[in-house]
């Protein structure tokens, strides 16, 4: 079993950026697919981006070309680089790992506003 904690969001301006961290324990990241989810109040949850086991990429329409997922797996850390953040990238971010199962995140907010 696997646990994460994410961290690094806050409160940016529009065009900014962040870092999002998730750190696991428990389990080597390596063994799971790795990825970030977000949730807008009143919409439904959607899907960022995942980094597969051999370190393959895949993003929603939406953040491709401006969020960049990340791994690491000597220092068990999954990232979220989110450049050029806009408004309606305002969210709780969370983190998650697959392997048969999936293991959540609490997440971490970011808010985009001016």
């Amino acid at each position: 079993q696997v646990q994460l904690v994410e961290s690094g969001g806050g409160l940016v301006q529009p065009g900014e950026s962040l870092r999002l961290s998730c750190a696991a324990s428990g389990s080597s990241i390596s063994f799971y697919d790795m990825g970030w989810y977000r949730q807008a109040p009143g919409k439904q949850r959607e899907l960022v981006a995942v980094t597969g086991i051999g370190g393959s990429t895949n993003y929603a329409d939406s953040m491709q070309g401006r969020f960049t997922i990340s791994r690491d797996n000597a220092k068990n850390t999954v990232y979220l680089q989110m450049d050029s953040l806009k408004p309606e990238d305002t969210a709780v971010y969370v983190c998650y790992a697959y392997r048969i199962y999936t293991y959540w995140g609490q997440g971490t907010q970011v808010t985009v506003s001016s």
